[in-house]
């Protein structure tokens, strides 16, 4: 199987070669891998050619945007600035961070899954984080979410979801939009990942108001929205965050905020959803 892996990167000096050292070391190689050196001001991007020196399927784009942190859309868009200059050659497509440190056998045990299921549409393994010495699960979503950190598609799953969203919110509405046209996912918990920033660590007031903003434009509708919000905020041990959802939510209403999803692709999403939440009671 080709993988096509795909990495934005905006000021990753401390992380960068440690997560292309383990692309290197990987029982299966990818066949492409671009990182998106998306204005960065630190030592990221020689690092990047330091790699791509040493290995042809490795390959450096530099890219310039804002400054800003968009969660959702700047690295999204950063992403489409590698999937440009790449060819359709490919049986999946990854778009992983670039903090993240891979077992060896993580691209050949993913290729296992997708070989062995026709229907599986994504797959990964779980982001691990250091603590107190150790390394934990980074215990934010289900189980069966596979977290934006580290995504691979089957190429017919990638297109059939229309690709990714460029907003807050892209890595649930792909899955989503995958169940909705018949895929399964698949998230393995022999393959630990270890995660070196934990996620939301550069989150700010705006980025909090953009997960309410999210859960709007999936078309969960209020209480689906209010209960996901009372859950997010609790994992997160932050009732702050709770009041950022809604008002995010409202704000989005207020303006009438382009959804991300039809409304037909809406009535599943929210079927799902309470789907998911009376299983959980029953």
């Amino acid at each position: 199987m080709n993988f096509y892996i795909i990495i934005p990167a905006h000021n990753e000096e401390d992380s960068i070669g440690l997560t292309l050292e383990s692309l290197t070391k990987q029982t299966l190689l990818p066949k492409r891998a671009v990182i998106v050196n998306d204005n960065s001001t630190d030592g990221t991007q020689a690092i990047v050619e330091s790699y791509a020196s040493k290995h042809d399927w490795i390959q450096l784009v530099n890219s310039q945007s804002s400054n800003k942190h968009l969660p959702g859309s700047k690295i999204i868009n950063a992403f489409y600035k590698g999937y440009d200059v790449l060819d359709d050659d490919y049986d999946i497509i990854c778009k992983f961070d670039a903090d993240l440190i891979f077992p060896e056998n993580y691209l050949e045990k993913i290729a296992n899954h997708f070989k062995s299921n026709p229907k599986l549409g994504m797959a990964a393994g779980f982001c691990y984080i250091e603590k107190n010495g150790g390394w934990v699960l980074e215990n934010l979503t289900n189980k069966d979410h596979i977290r934006g950190a580290l995504k691979a598609y089957t190429k017919a799953c990638f297109l059939e979801i229309g690709k990714l969203k460029p907003s807050m919110g892209w890595d649930t509405v792909d899955e989503l939009l995958a169940k909705y046209y018949g895929w399964s996912i698949l998230t393995d918990e022999s393959l630990h990942v270890k995660h070196l920033k934990p996620t939301g660590i550069s989150y700010n007031k705006a980025s909090k108001y953009l997960q309410g903003e999210a859960m709007y434009k999936m078309r969960y509708g209020f209480t689906i929205t209010l209960i996901s919000a009372l859950k997010l905020a609790y994992k997160k041990k932050s009732f702050s965050l709770f009041r950022d959802y809604m008002a995010g939510y409202f704000k989005a209403q207020k303006h009438n905020i382009e959804p991300l999803v039809s409304v037909e692709e809406g009535q599943f999403i929210r079927n799902l959803r309470w789907k998911g939440m009376l299983n959980k009671f029953s």
